[in-house]
């Protein structure tokens, strides 16, 4: 089918493909955007990965989003929602319209799995915020991902799916305070890197650098004096370690403990 045709032809004819028992199959790939409205449900068939492309402005094609511009009552059982019910609770019946208001303020519909995969994947992300952020305030060295996923489990810690990953990296690291030593923290780096490979691992550790506060040729090669995260201190001293086969050297000249509110995520 087309995805050139006129929103109307292309109302009757997807839901006549998506909905025929013969092509029930065809459901595997519905997402289904709700919204209640009026003390009405409302629901939009549209193709998975596609909604959120199109909140983040990244699709903006309609015809490429929705399966169908039919407004339904119940997607999976096939029910068209009334044009009175329409009218009343949108104050038209123009289904492109509504399906334009559905996209922005409908909510997607998960099965358990995705939503499960959703969650563990937003709980390894905060977790990786914290490590990035934080040290062991007695040893000034920063913690790995999975240590702060297992002290999230032992505090029983659970992910808010509406919420952001920065208010929840914020929310863990004070409920974890309680438990471990650990505290936000920025590391100042002395690193050498000999003349042969300065200039090539330079400009790999440029993304990984917060800031260089100075750059000077010495003896030993170049010399840099830059601010990072904690949890890149690993790849950065890996990364020179192993670009200059042992020869480079990357020295902690401080660690400075961030208040709450001193500095942003």
């Amino acid at each position: 089918l087309s995805l050139s045709l006129s929103h109307t032809t292309l109302t009757a004819a997807m839901s006549a493909r998506v909905f025929t028992p013969t092509n029930q199959i065809r459901l595997t790939n519905v997402a289904v955007v709700r919204h209640k409205k009026g003390g009405k449900r409302f629901e939009i068939a549209c193709f998975k990965n596609k909604v959120v492309a199109w909140r983040n402005k990244i699709e903006k094609d309609l015809e490429e989003v929705v399966q169908a511009t039919t407004i339904f009552s119940n997607v999976s059982k096939g029910q068209v929602a009334s044009r009175k019910d329409l009218v009343k609770a949108y104050g038209t019946d123009d289904e492109v319209e509504i399906c334009t208001m559905i996209l922005s303020k409908g909510e997607l519909q998960v099965s358990k799995e995705e939503r499960e995969a959703q969650l563990g994947a937003k709980y390894t992300e905060i977790a990786k915020m914290v490590a990035d952020k934080c040290v062991d305030p007695g040893t000034n060295r920063p913690y790995t991902v999975a240590q702060i996923e297992r002290a999230m489990k032992d505090i029983h810690f659970s992910v808010k799916p509406t919420a952001s990953t920065k208010q929840q990296s914020l929310e863990v690291i004070r409920q974890l305070k309680e438990h471990i030593p650990i505290d936000r923290a920025s590391m100042k780096l002395r690193i050498v890197l000999p003349t042969k490979q300065a200039k090539p691992l330079k400009s790999q550790l440029e993304p990984l650098l917060s800031n260089v506060e100075t750059e000077d040729w010495v003896a030993d090669g170049l010399e840099l004096v830059c601010g990072i995260d904690p949890g890149v201190y690993r790849k950065v001293d890996e990364l020179v370690r192993g670009g200059t086969k042992g020869a480079g050297k990357v020295e902690i000249l401080s660690v400075k403990n961030i208040e709450e509110g001193e500095e942003t995520f």
